[in-house]
């Protein structure tokens, strides 16, 4: 079968810049498309030419490499734009993952767009959304939403002071930890959450020893007693509040008239008129609504 079939048909503007995410991990997980425009592109810029020339190297794939990272990522961004005013195609690539997911790649593509160029991003692979798929009912106290906080600050004091506002949040948070820093951090979570909330760990995505665990709060510690070695790449999530934890989106003034008024008026026709004259979107209201009678 002719794999490439598909991706041979797609259109490939010139002076594009297209962002291609690579293998988490396991150096399987790349997009047929990843690696057809891989192949036609006039250039590659990447985060760590070293790292990038093994991936290119295991499929056959020999392309000029330009570094950008986070220390010289305007100048290199200049060189990038030069060869796509030329008429050239060039693709950015970082060391794992989707670029500009807590990954250089934001900053070239802020200036290829100044610049009045296409930028061009491709599907692939994600720790962040690798990690939610296998996270089961973890996000039933969001509704299915979340928020994901890249890398905490390095310093205690501000790593607290995010941990503290995830807690407090309505919808799941998920952030990266790297080897190093995560028994620390996972310490200090389990010294701040107050109540027995799930912590999500994902340890290895796609590797050999991925892991993905799931425990709550009380069980945290008795958990981090459990483990030999810290190393590796970590996904953490934090389970939203609980639905009923949360405060009322209307103010005092309007639970004071819809109490008057929810006997009277069916939901439907409640959470309408709450809605005109709050902002308060209807789904929301009529939720509202439902919990005043449990």
């Amino acid at each position: 079968m002719d794999f490439f079939k598909f991706a041979v048909s797609q259109n490939l503007p010139t002076g594009a810049l297209f962002l291609v995410p690579t293998p988490i991990g396991n150096l399987a997980d790349i997009t047929i498309r990843a690696l057809h425009i891989l192949q036609q592109v006039d250039g590659i810029a990447c985060e760590d030419k070293r790292h990038s020339g093994m991936l290119l190297n295991a499929y056959g794939i020999s392309k000029p490499l330009h570094a950008i990272h986070d220390h010289n990522e305007i100048s290199a961004s200049a060189y990038v734009i030069e060869k796509l005013k030329e008429g050239q195609r060039w693709a950015y690539i970082s060391d794992a993952g989707t670029p500009g997911v807590s990954d250089p790649g934001a900053l070239l593509t802020q200036e290829v767009r100044q610049a009045g160029l296409p930028v061009i991003p491709l599907p692939g692979a994600s720790a962040i959304t690798t990690t939610i798929s296998a996270a089961g009912d973890f996000l039933k106290n969001s509704e299915g939403g979340f928020q994901f906080l890249g890398f905490l600050p390095n310093k205690a004091t501000q790593r607290d002071n995010f941990i503290k506002k995830a807690l407090s949040s309505h919808v799941a948070s998920f952030f990266y930890e790297a080897p190093h820093r995560v028994e620390g951090t996972l310490r200090a979570l389990s010294e701040l959450i107050t109540d027995n909330r799930r912590v999500l760990i994902a340890k290895e995505l796609s590797k050999i020893f991925e892991d993905i665990s799931i425990v709550h709060a009380s069980e945290l510690n008795h958990w981090m007693n459990s483990i030999d070695s810290w190393q590796g790449e970590y996904v953490i999530g934090i389970e939203a509040a609980p639905q009923d934890e949360k405060m009322s989106q209307m103010d005092e003034t309007t639970l004071k008239w819809v109490a008057l008024l929810e006997n009277q008026i069916g939901h439907k026709d409640l959470s309408e008129i709450i809605s005109e004259m709050t902002g308060l979107p209807k789904k929301d209201a009529y939720k509202e609504l439902l919990a005043r009678k449990k």
